[in-house]
């Protein structure tokens, strides 16, 4: 029965698009054809054959049915709404509680407000009124996750299974071939805790998890565009049986808590493998763990989409078409240096060259390139390994990071005997990326002679797409701003908060860079020993676009926000 009322209002749906012009009588009959041949809703279709929005297709409905409209993106829910309908039922059934009433009526968003079987049923379940809204901008299913979040899903999830853990049990696991005891480990409700945790850091596009102790409990906490974000609480005896799991799952000494160490796993999600790099060290309280998810399906390796475009993406793929010669990206940690020289690695396969790289460690692994990582137990660090690869007849050579002389000096000699050479280095700028060289004692003939290009970088935050709107910004904005553009401003796009971006008004983060090519007038500036102030003037007469300028014009695109810049980048005009 309710299939055929479903049926008789979806034609009179179809019916009212036609006579308000918004589709043609042919058009009706193609999409009820398919509706019924694929037992789907005529809705659907309409919109999978883009003959008609969402947006109309809504309105539309609501006019039908006398119900009233809601926009899920700019919505923020309570959690204790939320708790109201099980997420289960919730996904199973495409609705979303949005606000509970004075009245004690609750209004659930959902896909087919004239579905009163399901309106009985879940007013039946909860015991309360239903008055169903209608989502415009997006379908319940594809947003729900957005609501039933680590605040709310993973906290009571946890809870629930971590009820179990009380006392040590002395079980051992077999990792490999090798029983190894997980003293103080109940291991069911432990695995099955960090895999949630997991599970939804990727979920959450966390770059990093952290289980911290304090003094009474420990805390899960994520990195999410590049800002901490506290997720659960535990207690100190969960949490060192986390550790213990993780560690196991690391390859890790479980017994070692004295002693700092590092190693990584991987997990499958479906189809989908995630890599984790595990850091563990004793603190005061015990022991701390940080862990870095290297989900490949999330990064780009396009350079222009990590924010490197117009003339400095230009500059930059001249770079990188020399044959040989020395780049370096600089940047403080976490400015997203290895995913530019992963970038240009990717750009370059072309299975023509042999690309090598040394790394420490290996974070990201491709095809046609034969990547190392460095092993100090083994002898075998950025130097040795740089050694190493320089006998394998290499034509493209990528160094993780320079940290030392001897890495530099042969990194240089390198790019000097007719290689690519690619690598990292810890400086503010591009200008003091070259006196960084010489102070770790590379002679300045010997870095004008292989160094070609420099690339300094920095991650900002991007603006929400869906909720940005102009604003009146500070009085320091509008500053810093003026002073980089030399132009006026009155109003900036900033995120005004919504369920798409947490209501933090970012979502995800790009690249600010400055490229710097070293030309004949630099290198004389480098023999001379030049300071980095005049290294920096002689690029800006030659073109160069520093970063902050590079930022500020992003500001302009509306793709961030002035403070972004101001906070991540350390140099100025």
């Amino acid at each position: 029965m309710a299939d055929t009322r479903t049926k008789t209002f979806q034609d009179r749906l179809g019916q009212a698009l036609v006579e308000g012009g918004f589709i043609t009588s042919d058009q009706l009959v193609q999409a009820r054809d398919i509706a019924q041949a694929n037992n789907k809703r005529l809705t659907d279709v309409l919109q999978e054959k883009k003959l008609i929005s969402r947006e109309v297709l809504t309105t539309a409905l609501s006019f039908q049915l006398k119900v009233p409209i809601v926009n899920l993106k700019q919505l923020e829910i309570d959690p204790k709404v939320l708790e109201l309908i099980p997420e289960e039922f919730a996904r199973e059934h495409e609705v979303l509680p949005v606000a509970l009433d004075p009245g004690g009526e609750l209004r659930v968003a959902m896909e087919s407000p004239n579905d009163f079987e399901l309106i009985n049923t879940l007013s039946a379940m909860i015991r309360r009124p239903i008055r169903p809204v209608l989502p415009i901008d997006v379908k319940v299913r594809d947003i729900i996750d957005v609501f039933y979040k680590p605040t709310s899903q993973l906290t009571r999830e946890l809870d629930q299974t971590l009820q179990s853990v009380t006392e040590p049990t002395g079980k051992s696991l077999s990792v490999g071939r090798t029983p190894v005891s997980l003293e103080g480990v109940q291991e069911a409700p432990v695995v099955r805790a960090v895999e949630m945790i997991a599970l939804q850091a990727v979920k959450s596009r966390a770059s990093d998890i952290h289980l911290v102790p304090t003094s009474d409990c420990a805390k899960v906490i994520y990195r999410i565009d590049g800002v901490l974000h506290p997720v659960h609480t535990l207690t100190l005896g969960i949490h060192q049986n986390m550790v213990s799991r993780l560690k196991v799952m690391a390859n890790l000494d479980i017994t070692e808590k004295r002693r700092p160490q590092d190693g990584s796993f991987a997990m499958s999600f479906g189809e989908r493998e995630v890599n984790f790099r595990v850091a563990v060290v004793d603190t005061a309280y015990g022991e701390m763990m940080v862990i870095r998810v290297l989900d490949k399906s999330r990064i780009s390796f396009d350079v222009a989409e990590l924010g490197l475009v117009g003339a400095a993406r230009q500059s930059y793929e001249r770079l990188l078409k020399n044959p040989l010669g020395m780049v370096i990206i600089s940047g403080p940690t976490g400015s997203g240096k290895t995913t530019t020289l992963y970038a240009s690695i990717y750009a370059l396969a072309d299975g023509k060259r042999n690309i090598m790289t040394i790394e420490d460690p290996v974070e990201y692994r491709f095809e046609n390139i034969s990547q190392i990582d460095t092993n100090p137990t083994a002898g075998i660090d950025f130097a040795a390994g740089l050694r190493a690869i320089m006998r394998m007849d290499p034509d493209i050579i990528l160094v993780g990071e320079i940290r030392d002389v001897e890495t530099a000096r042969t990194a240089i000699q390198a790019a000097n005997t007719g290689h690519l050479v690619l690598s990292s280095i810890h400086a503010n700028d591009a200008a003091t990326t070259i006196t960084r060289l010489i102070d770790l004692g590379v002679e300045p003939f010997a870095v004008s002679a292989g160094l070609i290009g420099i690339v300094a970088q920095r991650l900002v935050r991007k603006v929400c797409p869906e909720c940005k709107t102009l604003t009146a910004p500070a009085s320091t904005e509008v500053l810093a701003y003026e002073q980089a553009m030399q132009e006026s401003a009155e109003e900036f796009y900033a995120g005004q908060g919504c369920s798409a971006c947490s209501f933090t008004g970012y979502q995800g983060r790009f690249g600010v860079f400055e490229v710097l090519p070293v030309t004949e007038e630099i290198r004389t500036l480098i023999i001379q020993r030049a300071h980095a102030s005049e290294i920096k003037e002689m690029a800006l007469k030659q073109g160069m676009v520093t970063m902050w300028r590079d930022g500020m014009l992003k500001v302009k695109q509306g793709l961030t926000t002035p403070s972004e810049v101001l906070r991540h980048v350390f140099t100025t005009d």
